[in-house]
């Protein structure tokens, strides 16, 4: 049943000019006991609609096929809430990016904390785990990798790991509550290693036969490897940009941006999500923070996720050795989430590396910055992260729950309960309704 409202809500209508959408009719909705106007102002009186309870929100999904969800929308211009407004563009200059990243952090946190609940349910975080099914000996010679060959460090090389070791792990993984299941190899790409491929083929069946959602990590691929990748049953697939393109040349030589930019389309083009992000702390600027998320935003798709990370300094990497290289802070860390999300209000926005150096009170700034996925587990790659227990503690003491495996993300309760208000481009007569599962 429906809790209905015993309260009236007045909308006071008036001209909003904004600069990209001049003369909008705007909308200012407040709950509060009906009274009569003595301004001369127009009001517009209505009953509030019945909201739905909190277990029926729970029912309400999107369809988890983000291609599916964007359908849902298409016919979408924008949306307003508590007077900031957001769309899905692929448009974005660089001076706007610039212009939202150097925004006072207050009003930056603002922003994006409403852009994520118009889109999101801010209580739903997925919970992601990666493991490296091939550890080290890899040629390239990115200069923040203990497993590239080219640098001394802890990390020795190991055999890509067996199916059955792999699926083991994947079941302790969906134990602990983690819905999406990642593995990772160190090679610079999957070229012909035909029974490696084979190999890793069965893992993706067998994971995806779990009820997990399956993502790997493989370095540069073909349209026929992510073809066949797809066809095995993976969800998704990380191709991280790690930095702008004007950066990148300092940071790797071994594999050009472009080389990037085309495993992403074949995983685009092969209907697989794309998970790609970047890492802040490798030497770069903030202008090359805006560059990275310029081209993310301006991808003819947004990617479904985008990895955040904070550089783990390890011993034995260029950047690990350097000594000019400033840590990360927790404000970084906001900042670049808090635009991804304001740029890409329909990604899901992922802590990754980095996130054990932070505190529990840094980390829910994050997750108020619009972050809602997080890497958990032991291991991240080849360096730390927080362990299990820990994460399902933090989840219990910030009021988060885990988004299923398999399942789209909740529909937003501002949406639902009809907080938002939605424009339509010119000639779409009816809002097309969400399909909730």
């Amino acid at each position: 049943m429906f809790a209905r409202s015993t309260c009236s809500r007045l909308v006071l209508r008036g001209v909003l000019n904004n600069g990209r959408n001049n003369n909008k009719l705007a909308t200012r909705t407040l709950s509060m006991a009906p009274q009569a106007s003595s301004q001369g102002v127009v009001l517009d009186k209505y009953i509030a609609q019945p909201t739905p309870t909190t277990t029926q929100q729970q029912q309400q999904r999107l369809p988890n096929d983000v291609h599916d969800r964007n359908d849902l929308y298409e016919a979408e211009e924008e949306r307003s809430m508590a007077g900031v407004t957001a769309s899905v563009r692929h448009d974005w200059t660089k001076e706007e990016i610039a212009e939202i990243f150097s925004l006072p952090f207050h009003e930056l946190m603002y922003r994006s904390a409403t852009v994520h609940r118009m889109y999101w349910d801010p209580s739903e975080v997925q919970q992601c785990t990666l493991l490296s099914i091939k550890t080290g000996g890899c040629t390239e010679d990115c200069s923040y990798c203990s497993q590239s060959t080219r640098h001394k460090t802890f990390v020795k090389p190991t055999p890509t790991m067996k199916v059955q070791e792999v699926l083991e792990a994947a079941a302790r993984a969906k134990e602990a509550g983690s819905t999406r299941f990642c593995m990772g190899a160190a090679w610079r790409e999957l070229g012909n290693k035909k029974n490696a491929f084979n190999h890793i083929l069965e893992m993706v069946r067998g994971v995806n036969g779990m009820g997990l959602e399956v993502c790997c990590t493989l370095g540069m691929l073909n349209a026929e490897q992510a073809r066949q990748l797809k066809e095995a049953g993976l969800s998704a697939y990380n191709h991280n940009l790690d930095t702008s393109p004007e950066h990148y040349p300092n940071v790797i030589t071994t594999r050009s941006y472009q080389d990037r930019l085309d495993t992403i389309a074949n995983v685009r083009d092969a209907g697989i999500s794309v998970c790609c992000g970047g890492i802040l702390g490798l030497g770069e600027e903030e202008s090359d923070r805006v560059g990275l998320l310029h081209v993310l935003a301006t991808l003819p798709e947004h990617p479904e996720s985008v990895p955040i990370n904070a550089l783990v300094a390890v011993e034995g990497t260029p950047l690990g050795e350097s000594g000019d290289i400033d840590r990360v802070d927790a404000f970084d860390m906001a900042r670049v989430i808090a635009t991804a999300r304001i740029v890409m209000p329909r990604t899901m926005v992922r802590l990754s590396a980095g996130r054990l150096s932070f505190s529990d009170a840094e980390q829910y700034l994050m997750f108020q910055a619009g972050a809602n996925s997080i890497f958990n587990g032991d291991k991240l790659l080849t360096t730390s992260n927080p362990e299990f227990d820990e994460d399902q503690a933090l989840f219990a003491k910030l009021g988060f729950s885990g988004k299923p495996a398999h399942k789209g993300p909740l529909v937003a309760p501002a949406e639902a309960q009809g907080e938002v208000e939605i424009t339509h481009v010119s000639g779409s007569s009816e809002q097309r309704a969400p399909q909730f599962a």
